[in-house]
């Protein structure tokens, strides 16, 4: 069955003094099909009538298979709407005082967008710490959004030149570093690319008024996790929710297949049949398998839970289009049919997969590579296949050799693999998902001393501790 999505139509910008993004489109967009967003209060800009996107006929047939990750310009992309879906609706005075946060920066920002739960609420309205006790000097819709409840906001910055970009910010704002910032930009841009998951942070600066944290990734580095899974420190945050102040067309392609990625990962955990909740719940908990911070109770252990419960509509947004146009999975629900299901967070519609193997080996076949080589090496152990036979197989499934254009088609092993019984499945992929996620994440939170200092560091530290003892309690009464 296919589901009720509104039209939209691509952004055009990613520089600097155009911070436009493809918000207002879909908003005017879903206006026009029935869709409210009022409630977000974005009204968005008059734009010309757009043809309606098609389900799977808006998207090139297999246009995963060899993407161009060196692409220049929005016009490059399989489609004229293609990656649409990462732009999520938020209150338009919000949006515009983010992006002020950013015009504060003098350094050349290519890519950002701001996360957590400062910016989509992960939880009721509380009453325990006002947003100008924790903000300085807050714009008025930035209380208003935080309800009273003074949040950190977290943003993540994509540059193009790492050492370029640190040399311009210890110039402007040498206070926003620790110690580390004496020893200047060179240095600072090795411990970013050459340690951990390759971003460096700078937490609990204030803004324009406003305490947030920065991350800061070079391009290439995002990229590379958003379409390999080398880590999944930046893959795992754009699973989720997130707002996009300023877009990139190779980061949109890149993230795009880590969203299709989610996706498929996922169904490889879930039943023939299973809900939106379930699918959403199994795509947000992919990144915290390993992550270290569940470990060592320094993360609510409700997060996930929390996070598809209050963000539903947004998940359906950034996943129910990728559903659209795969051949193995689809709503089975009658409400998807209704033009306002995608913004009911009451409705969990239910979704069907196709079992048959040659399907499902198809899928395990275009999981990304990093993440893919790891549960090969698992089931090569199970299987008890010889070393030779398996060193033919990774060969014939070689994504990087230039002068080879295969399909990515699932071949026996594949097939065998994603025919294994559910439980053992499950273990195996999450054992590979340990594996590509720990080391970084432990090493990542390992920089934080050195990059945010012994003090700020406690002090984050101290805040999750925190918010999982709040969980925990919650979660006892």
């Amino acid at each position: 069955m296919k589901a009720s999505l509104a039209p939209v139509s691509s952004g055009s910008s990613s520089d600097r003094t155009n911070d436009s993004s493809n918000d207002d489109i879909l908003s005017s967009s879903s206006s026009r099909n029935g869709s409210s967003s009022s409630s977000r209060g974005s009204k968005g800009s008059t734009i010309p009538s757009q043809t309606p996107a098609k389900g799977p006929g808006t998207l090139p047939p297999d246009w995963d298979e060899n993407p161009d990750l060196n692409i220049s310009a929005f016009s490059e992309l399989p489609s004229s709407n293609f990656g649409v879906n990462q732009h999520m609706l938020i209150n338009n005075e919000f949006k515009e005082a983010l992006r002020q946060i950013l015009w504060q920066f003098r350094a050349p920002i290519r890519y950002a967008f701001a996360y957590g739960s400062g910016v989509f609420p992960q939880s009721g309205p509380k009453s325990t710490t006002s947003s100008a006790a924790l903000h300085p000097h807050p714009s008025p819709a930035i209380s208003t959004v935080q309800q009273g409840e003074g949040k950190m906001i977290d943003f993540i910055f994509g540059v193009s030149y790492t050492q370029h970009w640190h040399s311009i910010n210890l110039h402007q704002h040498r206070d926003h570093y620790s110690s580390a910032g004496y020893l200047r930009s060179y240095l600072v841009s090795r411990i970013q690319d050459n340690w951990g998951a390759g971003v460096y942070f700078n937490p609990f600066v204030t803004v324009n008024g406003t305490l947030i944290k920065y991350g800061v990734v070079n391009l290439d580095t995002l990229c590379r996790d958003l379409s390999s899974w080398d880590t999944m420190y930046l893959a795992g945050r754009l699973q989720k929710p997130v707002k996009i102040l300023r877009d990139d067309p190779r980061v949109r392609l890149a993230n795009q297949i880590n969203l299709l990625s989610a996706v498929r990962t996922a169904l490889l955990l879930l039943p023939p049949k299973f809900s939106e909740n379930e699918l959403y719940r199994a795509i947000a908990g992919l990144s915290y398998m390993g992550d270290p911070r569940m470990s060592f109770g320094a993360e609510n252990q409700n997060k996930v839970h929390n996070l598809v419960k209050y963000q539903l509509p947004n998940f359906r947004r950034l996943y129910a289009p990728l559903i659209e146009n795969l051949p193995n999975v689809s709503f089975t629900d009658a409400r998807c049919t209704s033009p306002d299901w995608i913004d009911d967070p009451s409705a969990n519609a239910n979704l069907a997969q196709d079992m048959d193997p040659r399907k499902r080996g198809n899928m395990v076949r275009r999981l990304p590579k990093s993440f893919r080589s790891k549960l090969y090496f698992q089931y090569q152990s199970k299987f008890q296949i010889p070393q030779i036979e398996f060193n033919k197989m990774l060969d014939e499934t070689n994504d990087t050799d230039p002068t080879r254009v295969r399909k990515q088609q699932g071949g026996a092993f594949e097939q065998r693999l994603a025919s294994d019984e559910q439980q053992a499945l499950t273990d195996e992929v999450s054992a590979a998902l340990r594996s590509t996620i720990k080391w970084p994440s432990y090493s990542q939170s390992l920089k934080g001393p050195v990059t945010a200092g012994i003090s700020k560091s406690w002090r984050y530290l101290s805040e999750k501790w925190q918010k999982n003892r709040e969980g925990k309690i919650k979660a006892e009464n």
